[in-house]
C-alpha cells in the first residue's frame, strides 16, 4: 500500500535518473537502471504485497554503484569486504537523500536505508526481503554471465557460490526459486540442484 503515490513516483523517478547516469551499458541501456527495473519486476512476482519501504529499497539497491569501482580498494578478500561494506553505506545515504527530496520523513528514510544498507539481515524483514529479491534477480539474470566470466572456477568453487547465495535466502525465496516461477539458467540447473541438495 503506497501512502502517497505522487511522492512515491517522484522518489522512483529520482532513483531512476541517478541510475540512468550509469556509463556502463547492458542490452543498450544504463546497467544499473536495468538492474533496478529487474529488482522491481522480481519483487512484484515474488512478493506483490511488499511494503512501500521495500519497494523503494529494491529500486535503490545498486544506486550509483559504478561511482565506487572495485579497483578503488585493495584486490584482496579484506579489500572486497571493505568495498562492499562501503558501498552499502553510500547507496543507503544516496537513497535517503533522494527520498528526502521527494518529501519522505525521517522514519521512512531510515527504514529504507536500513534495508539498502543490508543491516540486520535475517532479523529485519525488509532487509531479508531485499536480499531475497537480489538473490532471485542474480540467479535469473546474472548467474550465467557471471559463470561465463569465471572459466577458471572448478565445480567445487561453483557449488560454494551457489550454496552461499542459497544460504542468504529465506525459506519463502527457496520455495519461489524451485516453484517454476523463476527462470533458472538452464546450463546451470544441474549444478544448482547438486548445490542445494548436497
Amino acid at each position: 500500500m503506497i501512502e502517497n503515490q505522487e511522492r512515491f513516483n517522484q522518489a522512483i523517478a529520482l532513483f531512476d535518473a541517478a541510475n540512468g547516469e550509469d556509463p556502463n551499458q547492458d542490452q543498450g541501456r544504463p546497467k544499473e537502471l536495468l538492474y533496478a527495473e529487474r529488482m522491481t519486476e522480481m519483487l512484484q512476482r515474488f512478493r506483490p504485497d511488499a511494503s512501500e519501504a521495500v519497494q523503494l529499497a529494491v529500486r535503490a539497491q545498486h544506486i550509483r554503484r559504478w561511482t565506487v569501482p572495485r579497483s578503488s580498494y585493495p584486490m584482496t578478500k579484506e579489500g572486497y569486504y571493505a568495498w562492499r561494506t562501503g558501498l552499502y553505506k553510500i547507496r543507503a545515504d544516496t537513497a535517503g537523500e533522494l527520498m528526502r527530496q521527494a518529501g519522505y520523513d525521517d522514519a521512512m528514510i531510515e527504514q529504507v536505508k536500513k534495508a539498502v544498507g543490508k543491516r540486520a539481515l535475517k532479523v529485519n524483514p525488509d532487509t531479508q526481503l531485499l536480499e531475497d529479491t537480489a538473490d532471485l534477480v542474480f540467479i535469473e539474470h546474472y548467474m550465467l554471465a557471471f559463470a561465463a566470466g569465471k572459466p577458471d572456477y572448478d565445480e567445487e568453487k561453483w557449488l560454494e557460490i551457489v550454496r552461499k547465495t542459497w544460504k542468504k535466502m529465506s525459506d519463502a525465496a527457496h520455495a519461489f526459486a524451485l516453484s517454476g516461477k523463476l527462470k533458472l539458467p538452464e546450463p546451470l540447473v544441474p549444478l544448482i540442484t547438486k548445490a542445494i541438495s548436497g
